[in-house]
């Protein structure tokens, strides 16, 4: 690490080097309540400055817009970024909570016209498969995504909720950079089967909702009580109710190692999910989003903190006693095809 930047990855076999974290972007638009713009913006800036060099957003999030929004930055520091988009799930205007998959060829290569469009780039450095749809065979979808690699519209390849199986035969077709899904102290799902085979095939895993969705830093207590109306965690089985009540109580070690380390639990959070590189022999870089430069500086430092075996001891746990899915339908995750 120099000038206090975070130490730098390589992503995916002879990929590009990134920072040891990025920043998801999905909150900016959509999802967890009002965004004051300008603060967003600066936190764009702050998560630069600190090293953060993969920005993850998709063509879901706000219906476009995330991506319309962070276009002025990408266009401002283009050279500087590794910028990471998806498609598949798809949206109805007439029917907002409508949520389609669709990886059909056709779709992708309107998909990926549509984003580089609104993100004001000609090329696309990460492009992922949000969801699978078991419907469509992989070697048709990941061969159309193939192609917009050797047509320079794209540089990498990732995917996002496969299991290992799936992982394996895409990366038959094309070698894939990147895997994207949901890791914890409270989710460890892809633990089952799509970590393995990262390991065994060189990809990165990049890790979303790093932080339980905000659960595990204990600024909220019960989604459906204390988050602003609309918010989606509201609807999220282990977030609300006995559940959320439950869970919470699985916290205490994460708070007795915070204070220890004179950290965040936020921060303990996130230094399991760096330490899971060493654990299982691969990459990470997690993707935890934040629209405050406070937030973002405080996520940064968690990879400064290396946890003692008697504390990963302490956390291991903890996932096997969580309550409640992490999705009110869990038909689209790995987990309902392991």
């Amino acid at each position: 690490m120099t000038d206090n930047k975070i130490a730098t990855v390589e992503l995916g076999r002879g990929g590009p080097q990134v920072g040891v974290q990025g920043l998801g972007c999905m909150g900016i638009s959509e999802f967890y309540g009002e965004t004051d713009e300008a603060a967003a913006r600066e936190t764009l800036e702050t998560a630069l400055a600190a090293g953060v060099t993969l920005f993850d957003t998709a063509d879901i999030y706000g219906s476009g817009a995330n991506e319309t929004f962070l276009a002025p930055f990408v266009g401002a520091h283009r050279d500087e970024i590794t910028l990471a988009t998806k498609f598949a799930i798809e949206r109805r205007d007439e029917d907002p909570d409508y949520r389609g998959v669709n990886n059909s060829p056709a779709y992708i290569r309107k998909a990926v016209e549509a984003s580089l469009r609104r993100l004001g780039t000609d090329v696309i450095d990460l492009y992922y498969m949000h969801r699978r749809d078991p419907a469509v065979p992989l070697a048709e979808s990941v061969g159309a995504m193939a192609e917009l690699v050797q047509q320079g519209k794209v540089k990498q390849l990732g995917l996002s909720e496969v299991t290992g199986a799936e992982l394996r035969e895409a990366h038959a077709v094309h070698p894939i950079a990147a895997l994207q899904s949901e890791w914890s102290l409270f989710s460890r799902d892809t633990e089952r089967s799509a970590v393995s085979a990262a390991a065994d095939l060189g990809v990165t895993v990049v890790p979303y909702s790093p932080l339980g969705r905000g659960f595990l830093t204990g600024s909220f207590a019960d989604a459906g009580k204390e988050l602003s109306q609309g918010d989606f965690r509201a609807s999220q089985p282990r977030l609300t109710g006995d559940n959320a009540r439950k869970n919470a109580a699985l916290l205490e070690p994460v708070h007795k190692i915070a204070a220890a380390h004179g950290a965040s639990a936020a921060q303990v959070a996130l230094a399991w999910v760096q330490q899971r590189a060493q654990v299982h022999g691969i990459t990470v870089v997690p993707i935890p989003g934040t629209r405050r430069s406070s937030r973002l500086l405080e996520n940064v430092g968690a990879t400064r903190i290396t946890l003692t075996d008697d504390e990963l001891a302490l956390l291991e746990p903890i996932a096997g006693q969580v309550v409640g899915d992490r999705y009110q339908d869990m038909s689209l995750t790995s987990l309902a095809r392991e």
